[in-house]
């Protein structure tokens, strides 16, 4: 499509809902003018493309890592085909939730998704996968923090837990004072805190601490649910990611036993546990965490993932649309927003399934799907 063509987009435009599933704002066209969303006619308009199908925002996978698989970082090319996996699968918007390359070259790539990065995962020495994450002492996380905070788009990522040999099991990795201030510190610096979590015992004090959002989220129980829901604390469920725990517990049952037993006890609970926070109140988004183990693009297959533990199909839409760009402070289907949409074939309230063929993606205004 050249620069001056608008596009004329017509059929369903599901602007809405934005506030939680309880009203829907649905228009019968837009209008794409110079790279921006318009509801009204353009005047004059002589080059114009019409795309007819059912329409929405571009999704949001917010848990992803670009520029890292599962040895740590990766080079530019790389980067770039997980990048366009993931816009051509509809994902237009990416929380990168950690990451050790340096993807900012990405920012000036207008045919590439918008990344809101957290920077580099920090976590406790020996506690996680090795070359993802800055590895150090409690005494140094308010520092690490302060600098990632720096070095991101607004939030920064911990590691809450991870297996502690010693012990057997999952473990917390930070004290509560350090933790809290931590917390604390990002705030001051204008950014949020998120941390990778799967058990129980870890997630009452990181809330307590202040944290704005947990990954995974697996140990919820009907004691820290309300916390979360009191509180606002999202969560990030990435369920596609949670159907590997059984293959992680068959790998690591001969030498952590203990460990191996409450992994398939968090997946076993996984719908059970993500319904739960639903009905309670708690914000949940759509995250993969693709790029580590897990291949780019699978958003569409993680809406269905939260549809199968209860959640209704419009409110499983706004996790990955309308309440997840709310969330991370951009745009939808607005009156001169940058044209960040999805076009297919059928309504995807009726089947959320559809969201894994898009008929057309269109990103800044351009046709690149």
């Amino acid at each position: 499509m050249r620069d001056s063509a608008v596009l004329h987009i017509k059929g369903r435009v599901l602007v809405g809902p934005d506030d939680g599933g309880l009203s829907e704002d649905i228009r019968d066209e837009l209008w794409v003018v110079d790279g921006r969303i318009t509801y009204e006619r353009p005047v004059a308009a002589r080059d114009i493309r019409t795309i007819e199908g059912w329409v929405l925002p571009g999704l949001v996978d917010a848990h992803c890592h670009v520029g890292l698989d599962t040895h740590g970082a990766v080079d530019d090319s790389t980067s770039e085909k997980q990048a366009l996996t993931e816009r051509d699968a509809g994902a237009l918007l990416l929380r990168d939730a950690g990451s050790p390359a340096d993807t900012r070259w990405i920012d000036d790539r207008e045919d590439l998704p918008r990344i809101i990065r957290a920077g580099r995962h920090i976590a406790r020495t020996k506690r996680y996968i090795r070359n993802y994450a800055h590895e150090i002492e409690p005494e140094e996380l308010v520092a690490y923090v302060a600098q990632e905070a720096r070095r991101g788009d607004g939030w920064v990522k911990l590691v809450g837990d991870w297996i502690d040999r010693e012990v057997g099991d999952l473990a917390a990795c930070w004290p509560h004072a350090q933790v809290e201030a931590a917390i604390a510190e990002a705030h001051r610096l204008g950014a949020r805190v998120t941390a990778h979590c799967f058990a129980e015992e870890t997630l009452a004090p990181l809330v307590e601490a202040g944290i704005d959002c947990v990954e995974h989220a697996t140990g919820l129980t009907e004691e820290t649910i309300p916390l979360f829901a009191e509180r606002g604390v999202a969560i990030v469920p990435t369920l596609v990611n949670i159907a590997t725990f059984p293959e992680l517990a068959k790998g690591g049952e001969k030498k952590f036993p203990r460990w191996a037993d409450h992994m398939r006890r968090l997946h076993e609970r996984r719908y059970d546990t993500v319904r739960a926070a639903y009905d309670a109140g708690v914000p949940i988004y759509t995250g993969t965490d693709a790029g580590g183990s897990l291949p780019h693009g699978l958003v569409g297959l993680e809406v269905a993932e939260l549809v199968k533990a209860g959640i209704p199909a419009t409110a499983a839409l706004s996790a990955a649309t309308w309440g997840a760009r709310a969330w991370l402070g951009r745009p939808g289907l607005t009156e001169g927003a940058p044209a960040d949409l999805v076009v297919y074939e059928s309504d995807p309230r009726a089947d959320v399934r559809v969201l894994t063929a898009p008929r057309r993606v269109v990103l800044r205004g351009r046709v690149v799907g």
